[in-house]
Parts: C-alpha cells; sequence; structure tokens
C-alpha cells in the first residue's frame, strides 16, 4: 500500500513534455510510482479531469522575517507554490550585530513594504551569524520549504559598521572579510547571494541600501566565495547605469567563477539601458562563455493603490497628511466629506526631498496608466479602460474619478497602476521572452510590498491569463509549468523538484483548469502589531502537496507542516 496515491489526472510533468494521463504513487515523501498504479492508498486524490503538476518554485521572494513565525507562509502557498527562494535584491537579517537589529528592520521596511511593527514583534532574533539563522529557520514547520540568498545589505553592515551603510568604500581587510562571511552562509546552505543597485531601493531613512554603489572589486571579490564554497547563485536588481559596465563585470565574475549570475529584467523607462539592450548585452556576454540569466515578471509590477495602502494618488497633499495619522474611521468620515474632497482635488502634490518625483508624478497623475480593479479586472488592461479615458468620456478630471473610484465599497476601492513592464500598454513584449531558455520566471517579491503589490499570485496569473485567457499570444500549459517549475529549480540546483519523476520530492498541485482564476485582492491587518498586507487568494486548486503531505485542500491548509529549510544544492 502507498502513503498517497493521486488517480487519473492529465499528467504536465514540468519537462515541457506532451501532458499524458496518469496516476501517482508516493512513499516517503518522494515519488514511486508514475503510470498505472494497482495499488491502493492510505489517502486517495481523484484527479481525473484535472491536471497534475509539480509543485511551484518561487526564486524571487522576501519572506526573511515572516519565515521565522508563519507556518501558512500566505500567500504563496495559496498559489501552488512549495519552494520559496528569499534573501533576494541584498536585504535580509543575517548576519546581524545586537545593536543593528532595528537598522535591519528599517532597511527592509524601506525597500520592501514590509511593516517595520511587524518584524520587530514578529521577529525574535536568536540568531547573530548566517549559519544560526538558517538554524532558526529550521525551528519552525511550515507549508513550504523555504531556501535563501547571504544579502548584501547585512553583510557590508556587519562588516564595516556605519561606513557599509553608508556606502563608503572597502578597505582590501573589508571585501576579505565579507567574503568569509559569504562563504561561511554557502558553507550553511544558502543558494546564493544577492546585492542590490538601484536608487529606488532605500531604507525608511531614504539611504541607499548598502552595497549600491559597490566597485566591480568589492562585487568580484565577494563573488569569488561563490567558488570557494562550490556552489551559489549571484542575485542582483540593478539600474544598468551605463558607466557602470554592469554586463562587463556580471560576465567576467560569471566566467572566473563558475557561478550564473541572475538579474531582474523589467521594461522600464526609467532605466538608461532599454531591455532589449540588456538582454543583447548578457547574450553577448553568454556567447563569451558566462552563464547569465534574465528574471522576468509575468504581469505589470503593478501597484494596488487603496487608502489604506502605503501609496494613493493623493498621499503628497497637504490635506492627507492632515487625517494620515487618524483611525480608519475617522479618515472615511473625513474623506466622504464634500469640503474636504474639494480642498483634497485641489491641492498640489508635495513630494518629499530625495524622492524619485518621476515614479511619484506617475503615482500621483499618470491617470493614462492606472486603472479601477472591478471584479472582472484583466491585468493587461487596454487604454479605453483607464481612468484618463474614464475621465475624458465623463467630462471630469482624472483626480475626481481616481478620488470615487477609492470611495467605492466605503473606502476601499483598488486603483491598479502598472508602474513597470507597461510601457506599451500590454504585455506582447514578454511573449518571446516566456519562450527563451536565458530567461526565467520570477520577480513575484512574495512576502514583500505589503501596502502596495500582490504579485505573489504570479502563478495563478500565469495558468489563467497567458494559458487560458489571453486574446491574443497565449503558451502552452506544458511550457507554463516548466517555466515555474522545472526551470526556476535548476536555476538554484534544486534538482530534486520541479519536475515530476520516480525518486524526486513529491512536491505536486492538483489543478482544475476549468476553475482556476484569481480573486479580487483585499487589504488584510493579520500581520503581528496588526501589520498591513495585500493578500488574493485563487480558485482552482483541489489539493497542494508538499513532500508527499497534502497542506491545501481547495484553497484551505491542512494539519501537515512538512516545509523545511533547503540547504545547498541537490
Amino acid at each position: 500500500m502507498h502513503d498517497l496515491v493521486i488517480r487519473g489526472g492529465l499528467v504536465v510533468d514540468g519537462s515541457g513534455g506532451a501532458p499524458r494521463e496518469a496516476d501517482v504513487a508516493i512513499d516517503s515523501g518522494r515519488i514511486t510510482t508514475l503510470g498505472k498504479v494497482a495499488s491502493r492508498g492510505r489517502e486517495e486524490i481523484d484527479a481525473r479531469g484535472q491536471v497534475v503538476a509539480p509543485g511551484f518554485v518561487d526564486i524571487h521572494t522576501h519572506y526573511d522575517g515572516q519565515a521565522t513565525w508563519d507556518a501558512e507562509m500566505a500567500p504563496s502557498s495559496w498559489h501552488g507554490v512549495t519552494t520559496v527562494v528569499m534573501g533576494n535584491c541584498g536585504v535580509g537579517f543575517a548576519p546581524a550585530r545586537p545593536d543593528r537589529h532595528d537598522w535591519l528592520i528599517g532597511l527592509m521596511e524601506g525597500v520592501e513594504d514590509i511593516p517595520g511593527t511587524a518584524l520587530a514583534e514578529g521577529m525574535t532574533w536568536d540568531w547573530e551569524s548566517f549559519p544560526e539563522y538558517m538554524d532558526a529557520l529550521e525551528r519552525l514547520p511550515r507549508t513550504v520549504d523555504v531556501a535563501t540568498h547571504v544579502p548584501h545589505g547585512a553583510v557590508r553592515a556587519y562588516v564595516m559598521g556605519e561606513r557599509g551603510a553608508r556606502n563608503e568604500d572597502p578597505t582590501a581587510d573589508d571585501i576579505t572579510q565579507m567574503a568569509a562571511i559569504v562563504e561561511e552562509g554557502l558553507r550553511a546552505g544558502a543558494l546564493g547571494f544577492s546585492t542590490s543597485r538601484t536608487v529606488l531601493h532605500r531604507s525608511v531613512d531614504r539611504e541607499l541600501v548598502p552595497g549600491t554603489t559597490a566597485t566591480p572589486a568589492e562585487l568580484l571579490g565577494i563573488g569569488r566565495a561563490l567558488k570557494a564554497a562550490g556552489h551559489g547563485v549571484f542575485e542582483m536588481v540593478s539600474d544598468f547605469r551605463r558607466e557602470w559596465n554592469e554586463f562587463e563585470w556580471m560576465g567576467r565574475l560569471s566566467r572566473e567563477t563558475g557561478a550564473t549570475v541572475t538579474f531582474a529584467a523589467l521594461q522600464s523607462i526609467a532605466k538608461e539601458i532599454p531591455l532589449a539592450e540588456q538582454l543583447a548585452s548578457m547574450q553577448a556576454e553568454n556567447a563569451r562563455g558566462a552563464r547569465l540569466v534574465a528574471q522576468i515578471a509575468l504581469r505589470g509590477t503593478g501597484v494596488v493603490m487603496a487608502w489604506r495602502g502605503t501609496v494613493h494618488p493623493f498621499r503628497f497633499k497637504r490635506a492627507w497628511q492632515e487625517i494620515a495619522h487618524l483611525p480608519w474611521e475617522r479618515k472615511l468620515a473625513a474623506l466622504r466629506d464634500a469640503d474636504f474632497r474639494a480642498r483634497m482635488l485641489a491641492e498640489p502634490s508635495h513630494f518629499p526631498e530625495a524622492a524619485v518625483t518621476h515614479i511619484l508624478s506617475v503615482i500621483t497623475e499618470g491617470w493614462h496608466n492606472q486603472y479601477a480593479m472591478d471584479d472582472a479586472f484583466d491585468y493587461e488592461p487596454d487604454a479605453t479602460r483607464s481612468i484618463a479615458t474614464r475621465a475624458g468620456t465623463e467630462g471630469r478630471s482624472g483626480a475626481e474619478v481616481a478620488y470615487d473610484m477609492l470611495m467605492e465599497n466605503d473606502g476601499q476601492g483598488f486603483i491598479y497602476l502598472p508602474i513597470l513592464n507597461y510601457a506599451d500598454g500590454n504585455l506582447d513584449f514578454l511573449q518571446p521572452l516566456l519562450h527563451r531558455g536565458d530567461t526565467v520566471n520570477s520577480l513575484s517579491d512574495g512576502g514583500a510590498h505589503c501596502g502596495t503589490i500582490c504579485d505573489a499570485a504570479s502563478p495563478t496569473f500565469m495558468l489563467e491569463h497567458w494559458v487560458k485567457k489571453r486574446s491574443r499570444g497565449r503558451i502552452p500549459l506544458e511550457l507554463a509549468i516548466k517555466r515555474q517549475c522545472r526551470d526556476t529549480a535548476l536555476l538554484y540546483g534544486l534538482g530534486d523538484r520541479g519536475l515530476l519523476a520516480p525518486g524526486l520530492l513529491a512536491d505536486l498541485n492538483v489543478i482544475d483548469m476549468d476553475r482556476i482564476a484569481l480573486e479580487k485582492p483585499w487589504l488584510a491587518f493579520d500581520l503581528p502589531a496588526q501589520g498591513k498586507r495585500l493578500l488574493q487568494k485563487a480558485r482552482g486548486y483541489s489539493a497542494t502537496v508538499k513532500s508527499g503531505q497534502v497542506t491545501f485542500r481547495d484553497g484551505q491548509m491542512q494539519a501537515a507542516r512538512p516545509g523545511r529549510v533547503v540547504r545547498g544544492p541537490r
């Protein structure tokens, strides 16, 4: 008798091959048979008429704090994800000197919009070194496996103190010490090292992330720790300023260490080097023996704006600042007042010093690129659905329309602003990228941007939009599964998952493709200290299985907590 048998499903195994009907037998957390299974299972799942696929492997998340207290690991676990890789973009919580706890929280809060009060209350800080952090993660069973990078910001601050926090140049000894800490973390099981090189990433005090302006000497010096440890991915996000010659040092680092260097590749008018040129430079370095891989998002990087969220079009008006500190009930009363509404609409926005003003201008008056999120919302909206078009049709200003949209549902209305990856007003440019071997599906930012973005739902979006509903340029189901299962797993050396085959981990999803759909997001206040976060559920996941145990049935978490810490490639 088997531990679990999934019967009669259409198996999409993650290899990219054609789907086939088969049973799946599972024993001791591993797949033992894929084909016709005669023996019964202690537990069985009837998958007839449904898809059976590997659990999704999400390689770009920020659950570094949440993973220390939360067993559910929502919202990623609600969308078929069974493995997350965190510690991206150079931010994280280890190594951490005792006097740096608040500073690291401020860094994460500023960069990733995770409430600092929630992190302060939720984390126990029973670690200092990176290996001790890995041990702390291991004490809490959860619904998913967690893996992590060693983050540049924490390492720099640990070695250099205030000099590192201020982005001063390191000495040769500083670089040696940083490399030693990274190597120690990799040997303890980290899957890579991460850094941030964008001015958009700032602490709550508006300071740049440590390492933002690091020289090639520092990056190469630290990168050599990957070669010394024998494994590791070098992950980064960058503004790609021309004078930095990013692809030159990235290619050199990859060739010298043998490591994969992976970077966030987003369509953005703010970058000096456009996306097409980035990809061409990547190809040129790979032709010379490097291994660079571009991480692409599956939809526009969408800021969800709401009165109670982190941003909305009126966030920088003096009238809003007068009520921002008030309890929600009093805010709502003011927002409903006709005189207050008129004053807020009439006032100009006042941006803080050191703000990236072109981004804030898009938030406060970019009506052509803002859309109402109704119950039938499409994450690839066209111009006819924009606030600008609606305002023109109704003979009103964009600000008036936006205000009224936010006031819907008793002041809980949402506005969608795809701030990146939507310069053309559609996602057409992504279709050829989804077929390339040097790109990988990523950038969900699960666990982060709690009051602004909810892209942890990306795996479901891939199935609903790119496979089922898109009016043009869809992709086949087998490619969609491969790209967010086997491709992401292999990038980080996780050869034991992302594929349905005997001997591999029994991480699976049973998916009703007729029902698969995103539900409307909502703003919850369920983090420690009543911290807020945007959440979004899905329909159509009949079951999610992690290491042979059913963790979710029809969207409901079960009792099993088989998730563990991933230590090193396998």
